[in-house]
């Protein structure tokens, strides 16, 4: 049956432990700003008093929000809009769990389609499904399951969308805090997975009649694309060494038999990493001129990677955690996440912000 989900989590979600290195909120907003990064007067609020955001899309002026506790809002002409979403299963209340990952059909204006990632329980337990949802008059419903049964556990869920210039649905899984999964190719957790937007799978994957397109990921949540058709992905390391990793099909990244600068033959290192001794829980990201972009959770920021010159630097900081991204032209939007239960909400939290990356590029 199904069930309108805008009410929401119940206290356990915001007091569950999550992933090692996202746990403790004590660097937050009130961290000061940093030299060199963008100044928080050239930030602009678009969206405000958003209930534990995770994802979003821009089509055009129109921005579409998720929320983990089950609802989308509509962000249109500076007024926001919360649409309910009606689901086959019932929303996971577990830690990081709820609805996440969600990207438009490349025909949505025509079909009113979007695809959604998110967890559920049931009598055979918990789990994460890829769907079909169709907006209809202001709704969400779910309208088909393209893949069910992804790995869920206390934690480590994955849970990014995306569709690549090559016209596949990508989705990030995480290992579900069962670490050996990501070397398990026959699983679908710790995973970064490429599927036809009809949900088959591709005749060019790497492994014959699987979704499974790289693996030994511990908690991958963000993935991107430079204009060339590189893939870049981010992953929550254990504690500390989280990584930035360049994705190239079939190629195993090394969790949990290696993380960090650590290196073994056949395994993946990243090209950049937060070392043993700190950690950004990174999450989304995106490309912008030779260099990446990603969102910090612990890190507490917009991190910038430059890809020519290895360096890296803090490129926004002051608002706390900070979930997804989306760059459009040379304007970052990107997503607070304060009101988790791992941050400081302050008022009127959490935010969808822009910002222009000319600023300093």
């Amino acid at each position: 049956m199904k069930k309108n989900l805008i009410t929401s989590f119940t206290a356990i979600l915001f007091i569950a432990g999550c992933s090692e290195n996202e746990q403790d909120p004590s660097n937050g907003m009130e961290d000061a700003q940093e030299e060199g990064t963008v100044p928080v007067q050239d930030v602009e609020v678009v969206a405000e008093n958003l209930e534990v955001p995770w994802s979003f899309e821009k089509l055009e002026d129109t921005i579409y929000l998720t929320e983990r506790a089950g609802s989308i809002v509509k962000i249109e002409n500076g007024q926001t809009e919360r649409q309910s979403v009606e689901l086959e299963e019932e929303l996971s209340t577990a830690s990081e769990a709820g609805l996440l990952g969600f990207v438009l059909a490349p025909d949505f204006p025509e079909s009113n389609l979007a695809y959604a990632y998110y967890t559920y329980e049931s009598g055979d337990g918990q789990f994460n499904r890829i769907v079909f949802l169709r907006l209809n008059d202001n709704v969400w419903g779910e309208e088909r399951v393209l893949l069910d049964q992804i790995p869920s556990g206390t934690y480590h869920h994955g849970g990014r969308l995306k569709i690549g210039a090559d016209e596949k649905l990508y989705a990030t899984t995480g290992d579900a805090s069962t670490s050996e999964i990501a070397q398990d190719i026959d699983s679908l957790g710790g995973k970064i997975l490429r599927m036809n937007l009809d949900g088959s799978i591709p005749s060019d994957n790497p492994y014959s009649n699987s979704y499974v397109f790289s693996y030994g990921h511990r908690n991958p949540q963000g993935i991107t694309w430079s204009p060339d058709g590189t893939m870049y992905a981010s992953e929550h390391g254990n504690n500390a060494n989280d990584e930035i990793n360049k994705i190239e099909s079939g190629q195993n990244y090394g969790w949990p038999i290696i993380e960090g600068d650590e290196e073994q033959d056949g395994l993946v290192s990243p090209i950049f990493t937060s070392g043993d001794e700190s950690t950004w829980a990174p999450s989304g990201m995106g490309y912008y001129n030779g260099k990446l972009y990603v969102a910090a959770l612990r890190g507490s920021a917009v991190l910038e990677f430059d890809l020519e010159t290895q360096e890296q630097r803090e490129f926004i900081t002051g608002l706390g955690r900070i979930r997804e991204l989306f760059i459009d032209g040379d304007t970052l939007y990107f997503l607070s996440n304060n009101s988790d239960g791992r941050g400081n909400p302050q008022n009127n939290d959490d935010k969808l912000y822009k910002t222009s990356l000319s600023i300093s590029n």
